[in-house]
């Protein structure tokens, strides 16, 4: 299993609307790609900035190919990030995911038998 970080800023008073896009489009694109085996959305507010991050846990790296593209370091972004973000980070950090709770590993396992 492979584990996919991602972060993004946005000012704090555009971070209810980003939460919502989120929600609606970039969780939804996660959890609709095959190998995809769950996604966390965290936040983090630091000043006036709130910082999300996306940890995202996939079967393998053509499941990550799948959303990202055959680049799969490279940051995927939609259009509408535009008016949100304050910086565009080029790449994600993958990690192997060595140790895990149990009952994440029995949903891993039932994810990717469909």
């Amino acid at each position: 299993m492979i584990a996919r970080i991602w972060h993004g800023m946005v000012l704090r008073e555009k971070s209810d609307d980003y939460h919502e896009f989120l929600l609606n489009i970039g969780l939804m694109d996660y959890k609709i790609t095959p190998g995809n085996c769950g996604v966390f959305l965290l936040k983090r507010e630091k000043d006036e900035v709130t910082h999300f991050y996306t940890l995202t846990f996939w079967k393998d790296i053509e499941s990550i190919e799948l959303f990202a593209g055959k680049d799969h370091l490279k940051a995927r972004y939609y259009p509408e990030d535009k008016d949100f973000l304050l910086e565009f980070e080029a790449e994600v950090t993958h990690f192997d995911v060595l140790e895990s709770p149990d009952h994440f590993i029995n949903q891993f396992n039932s994810t990717v038998k469909k």
